[in-house]
């Protein structure tokens, strides 16, 4: 075994036994049964905000707590998904629970707690957009954000694919 992939063992397996422990405990399944749209403060508040650390493809990722949000700014790629990502997943919920709909601005993170929302500005062309953030991804190198088609539609995108943005958390 690489180096590498006995590190990410050795990491899930803190991630496991962290979880484990009562001070720690977070809800960590999906449900099929849409989650009801709250603010990101009332998730807070609720305890209902999603920022546990997740494996995917053997990557250990560590979302940012609540209050790193405050500060959070980022440019970098941001492409889109939209009636493949239904079809491919049939129809399953978002990360957070909600159900994904392309027509909708929504967007995809890796790293912001869930849900959150956050302005994306086009930096090509200026256009910005305030959108929810209730999902993980994308997963390709390069990509800081993946964006609902909407939301690609109106930032000006759409036809090319992808787009150099600026994210940025609008608890400033």
């Amino acid at each position: 075994m690489k180096s590498n992939q006995r590190t990410g063992v050795l990491l899930f397996t803190m991630l496991l036994a962290l979880q484990a422990c009562s001070s720690y405990r977070e809800t960590t399944t999906t449900t099929t049964r849409p989650v009801q749209r709250i603010s990101p403060e009332e998730a807070y508040r609720l305890g209902k905000l999603k920022n546990n650390p997740y494996l995917i493809d053997g990557r250990l990722y560590v979302p940012m707590s609540f209050d790193q949000v405050y500060a959070y700014e980022e440019t970098g790629l941001a492409s889109w998904y939209g009636q493949e990502t239904l079809d491919q997943h049939n129809g399953q919920p978002t990360a957070y629970g909600e159900i994904f709909d392309p027509g909708l601005p929504s967007a995809a993170h890796k790293y912001l707690p869930l849900p959150m929302i956050v302005r994306v500005t086009n930096l090509e062309n200026n256009a910005s957009i305030i959108v929810r953030v209730n999902d993980r991804g994308p997963f390709v190198d390069g990509r800081v954000i993946d964006l609902s088609v909407e939301a690609a539609k109106q930032l000006g995108f759409y036809g090319k694919g992808t787009a150099k943005v600026k994210i940025e958390s609008v608890f400033r």
